[in-house]
């Protein structure tokens, strides 16, 4: 099947109450993980790589190896950029068969946030690819944005924004943050935030990044066998599934992914230590990861058998 761009099932996702998870990748473990999730769960996709992926992998690979998973796929997938640093990776990216990109000008005065996204929008729509773009910051640290703290989206200025820059979809601050440490102490969203924003832009997709729960089994595993990750804490899974009532249609999960990823190949080191096939251990962390996309796709987004 080929690829396709996400209007459709966004529109779908608006009319339904739930959200398509976006999902950053990595390599080809993850790719299928993700891949035998939601066929299994006959849900949409996007597959998501950011510019750390395409310097770790290169984009040509990345790219190779979702077309051989589409192959056999009965699914519609997106294949979306995520935080793109500037216009020449934007233009790269679409140039190079991606379907939608994020343009993050989020660190930027909201006039220059505006301008930039303006021009990949211009190139972007001329080739038919959707185009994302970011209004307001999250904490910590996101390729090449760092923030020490969330500035949340001002839902006049996303009004504004949006008609502006003319983009298709827009992620917003409500509180998410992110890495593996969101929260120093009651998780919470601003839901009186997104239900404005919600009504003052009636169905226009909105976007949650940073929006890893960070479940804490895995945390646990990779602690127990060996790592040292602590005090972290993610987004609440209730929380997320409630956005998806408000107009949020994509929501974006990586770190959990690396969480299963490394908890399972960690914990495949102890008890396996005369092992030393890769294939052995990166076999348990593909499933670990489609065991927790598929977990994802049915409890926090509500996508299942959505396609």
């Amino acid at each position: 099947m080929p690829l396709t761009g996400p209007k459709e099932m966004f529109e779908k996702a608006y009319k339904g109450g739930h959200a398509v998870g976006a999902f950053n990748v990595n390599n080809m473990e993850i790719i299928q993980g993700i891949m035998m999730a939601a066929e299994e769960e006959k849900a949409p996709l996007i597959l998501q790589i950011s510019s750390g992926a395409r310097k770790y992998a290169s984009q040509i690979y990345l790219m190779k190896l979702i077309e051989a998973a589409l192959v056999e796929a009965d699914l519609p997938v997106v294949v979306h950029l995520d935080h793109g640093a500037d216009f020449d990776i934007c233009k790269a990216c679409i140039d190079g068969g991606f379907t939608s990109v994020m343009y993050d000008g989020s660190h930027l005065s909201f006039d220059e946030n505006i301008k930039i996204t303006k021009q990949v929008v211009d190139y972007a729509h001329d080739r038919g690819v959707w185009v994302e773009a970011e209004l307001g910051r999250l904490a910590g640290i996101e390729e090449h944005v760092v923030s020490e703290e969330n500035v949340y989206t001002e839902p006049d200025q996303a009004v504004e924004f949006v008609e502006r820059s003319g983009c298709d979809s827009l992620a917003i601050a409500i509180g998410t943050s992110h890495g593996a440490y969101k929260f120093a102490g009651e998780p919470r969203l601003d839901f009186e935030r997104l239900e404005k924003i919600t009504k003052i832009m009636p169905d226009y997709p909105l976007v949650l990044h940073g929006s890893s729960s960070v479940p804490q089994e895995f945390v646990e595993m990779a602690n127990q066998y060996g790592g040292d990750i602590p005090g972290a804490k993610g987004v609440p899974e209730d929380l997320l599934r409630k956005a998806a009532t408000f107009g949020v249609c994509k929501i974006n999960i990586d770190t959990d992914i690396r969480l299963a990823m490394t908890a399972t190949i960690r914990k495949s080191f102890v008890d396996n230590p005369t092992v030393f096939d890769p294939r052995k251990y990166l076999g348990a962390a593909r499933q670990a990861v489609k065991d927790m996309v598929q977990h994802k796709i049915k409890n926090v987004l509500g996508c299942s058998n959505q396609i």
